[in-house]
């Protein structure tokens, strides 16, 4: 598998998620289209969903329902794509979203591997490859981005870090897509700063790729730690995406402290 390969299996997926063509997302114009999950999108993804923008670097590709059409397309007028993501643009969106019910909820970077940059970096733990079969009496809270228990089937591979036989670090993937699994990583507070991290992440990719799938890595731009993480394992930015969603979901989220 090549960085080029890697990246056409990337956009492919996207379109497949939002209902758009592959090649939208690397034309120089931003494209609006009708948001509609194929049957083949990742599996995490939880309708209602009104509108999904996602931007490769060239542009904004905006999937959307009809009813938000309109202000989508006065917004990617209105604003450069490349601040369509980031305040005080973004509230200009919220501003006209509220009124019918809508904001904004999710935002998120999305790393691929850059294969010449990809090394397995080294700590003083011990590294073990698990499996599916290996996961049942993990699903606890400290275990929680490597894992999800609402989704324990899509869980197929992990890397664990062990200091006299307990488990201090842990790297987990999702099968959330069928060519591309997610990578998720918790490693105990008492044992963080010690390279177990990036140890077990960059072991986990060399693994997912060793089975012809794309590892990928989701973080917020806020959570510094997890970002340096993935830089330091040979992931690079591949793309973003906005989210829109009815505002009694995201209340119901913020009332969950999610």
């Amino acid at each position: 598998m090549t960085d080029k390969e890697i990246l056409a299996i990337a956009l492919a997926q996207s379109a497949e998620d939002i209902g758009c063509k592959a090649e939208d997302f690397t034309k120089n114009e931003n494209i609006i289209c009708t948001h509609h999950m194929g049957e083949n999108a990742r599996k995490y993804y939880e309708k209602p969903i009104i509108g999904t923008f996602v931007s490769y670097g060239s542009n904004v590709v905006a999937a959307v329902q009809d009813d938000i059409r309109d202000i989508t397309e006065e917004y990617l007028k209105k604003f450069e794509y490349y601040h369509l993501f980031e305040t005080p643009n973004m509230n200009w969106l919220n501003d006209k979203l509220r009124p019918m019910g809508y904001g904004v909820c999710f935002m998120a970077e999305y790393y691929l591997p850059k294969l010449d940059m990809v090394k397995q970096q080294s700590c003083d733990a011990k590294l073990k490859v698990l499996e599916q079969k290996d996961f049942q009496e993990l699903y606890l809270p400290e275990w929680s981005n490597a894992l999800c228990e609402g989704r324990k089937e899509l869980d197929v591979l992990g890397v664990g870090a062990y200091k006299d036989d307990k488990l201090v670090g842990f790297a987990a993937c999702s099968a959330d897509a069928d060519e591309m699994w997610q990578i998720g990583v918790d490693v105990l507070p008492e044992f963080r700063r010690e390279g177990i991290a990036s140890a077990v992440t960059s072991k986990l990719i060399s693994e997912i790729l060793k089975r012809d799938k794309v590892p990928f890595y989701c973080t917020a731009w806020s959570n510094v730690r997890s970002v340096r993480n993935a830089v330091k394992c040979g992931f690079i930015p591949a793309w973003v995406e906005m989210t829109v969603k009815p505002l009694s979901v995201i209340e119901k989220m913020n009332s969950e402290g999610k």
